[in-house]
Parts: structure tokens; C-alpha cells; sequence
């Protein structure tokens, strides 16, 4: 694929190419969009091609596209029950979105767009939950936006580095691009399971609600008891 970016950069579909490869990716997970973003800016700094800005813009664009077309579909089709996202990791991916998305979602919509499986997994869960639409739109553009700026970054300063060399560049700017999610994923598997662990004991320690009809009791004998304190005064 490096190989393939190198020899594609300048050439006038390189942003069709990778409009097509970004929001694709959003709801097809094995399609490798932001190691696409990072290769291209690592060789724009050596080449010259493509321009940095407007890559930059088409990778926010189908980011923001493929999001979308996600919360769509989970919107719409039970989407953890077809075949591509029966594997272990994929279903482990859903139940991870599910906790997420009902304990804070917000910054979990925005963090899995740096999580290639987790990305789809909150988008579709978001749609399959009825997470507000409008919210979803704003928190999803600003995720696209800070996703193709920070793939961006990574590939630039890859490039800057190993200026002169955009083989090598492109090798370690997907490599260390895919390192830092794999930290991403981990810190926020890790933060998911102990809200859902507090949240769990938090559960079992509250005492159970009286019924309606001890309510009742409770506050006829509150009422009897004023109305003993103002016969007596």
C-alpha cells in the first residue's frame, strides 16, 4: 500500500482515490484510510504531491461522510449480526460502543474515530440507540477534523524527519500512527470497563426502592404526625 501511495501521489484522482478510501472505511473497517492520510502527507513533504491542505481537507470531508453513512446504517439494519462483524473482535468492538455510548458519549464518538474497528462500532451503535441526530452531526465533524489533522501531522512529521526519503517515511509514520491508536484503544477499553465495573457496583450497593404502597404508609403517618403537633399547640 506504501508502495502503491508513493507511486499514486501525483496524480490527479490521489483525492478522489482517497475521498473514496476514507468513508469507506467508516463502516468497512478493513479498508486502511489513515494509513493512506499518514503515507500522502509523508510524501508530500518529499515530492511536493499531493498538496498538504488540500489533503487535509478531502481526509476531514469522507471522514465526516463515512461517519454518517454509519450511524445510518446502524440506524437502520441490526448491523452486529452480519457476517463481517461476527469475528470475536468485532462483537467485543459492539459491546465496548454500547457501554460507551451510555455512559458518555460525546467524547467516545469523537476518541473511536481514532480506532479503526471502535470508529464503526460507536458510529452504528450511536444510530442503533437513537443517539439525537443533530449532536451526532456536530460531534462527528468535529471528530473528522481533528482526525485528519492529527493523520496529517503524524505523516508531516514523518516526512520532515526522514526528508529526502519517502519510502522510509511512509513506513515509519503508518507504523507510528497505528502504535499511538493501539494506545488510544487501550486507554479507553481500560476506562470503559471501570466506569462499567463503578457503575455495576454502584447497583448492587443501592438499597432497594420501597414500594408504592409503604410510601403511602410513610407519608399518611408524616401527616398524622403534624396534625398530632397542631392539636397540641
Amino acid at each position: 500500500m506504501e508502495l502503491w501511495a508513493e507511486g499514486f501521489a501525483a496524480s490527479p484522482w490521489v483525492f478522489v482515490v482517497l475521498f473514496a478510501f476514507v468513508t469507506i472505511d467508516a463502516f468497512f473497517p478493513p479498508v486502511p484510510s489513515e494509513s493512506l492520510v499518514i503515507a500522502l502527507a509523508a510524501i508530500s513533504l518529499s515530492t511536493g504531491s499531493p498538496d498538504l491542505w488540500p489533503l487535509a481537507v478531502v481526509a476531514a470531508l469522507g471522514a465526516f461522510t463515512g461517519d454518517l453513512i454509519a450511524y445510518a446504517l446502524g440506524r437502520r439494519f441490526e448491523v452486529h449480526r452480519l457476517r463481517i462483524f461476527r469475528a470475536r473482535r468485532a462483537q467485543a468492538a459492539f459491546v465496548w460502543a454500547d457501554r460507551a455510548l451510555r455512559s458518555r458519549p460525546a467524547p467516545f464518538i469523537i476518541a473511536a474515530r481514532y480506532i479503526p474497528v471502535g470508529r464503526v462500532a460507536v458510529n452504528m451503535t450511536a444510530g442503533s440507540l437513537g443517539y439525537p441526530w443533530r449532536r451526532f452531526v456536530g460531534l462527528a465533524a468535529v471528530a473528522a477534523v481533528t482526525w485528519s489533522a492529527y493523520s496529517t501531522l503524524i505523516g508531516y512529521t514523518a516526512g520532515a524527519w526522514l526528508e529526502g526519503r519517502p519510502g522510509l517515511a511512509v513506513v515509519v509514520g503508518v507504523v507510528g500512527g497505528s502504535a499511538i491508536g493501539f494506545v488510544i484503544d487501550w486507554a479507553l477499553g481500560r476506562f470503559v470497563r471501570a466506569r462499567a465495573a463503578r457503575d455495576d457496583a454502584r447497583r448492587e450497593s443501592a438499597p432497594p426502592a420501597l414500594p408504592e404502597h409503604s410510601v403511602g404508609l410513610t407519608a399518611g403517618s408524616a401527616d398524622a404526625a403534624h396534625e398530632s403537633v397542631r392539636e397540641r399547640t
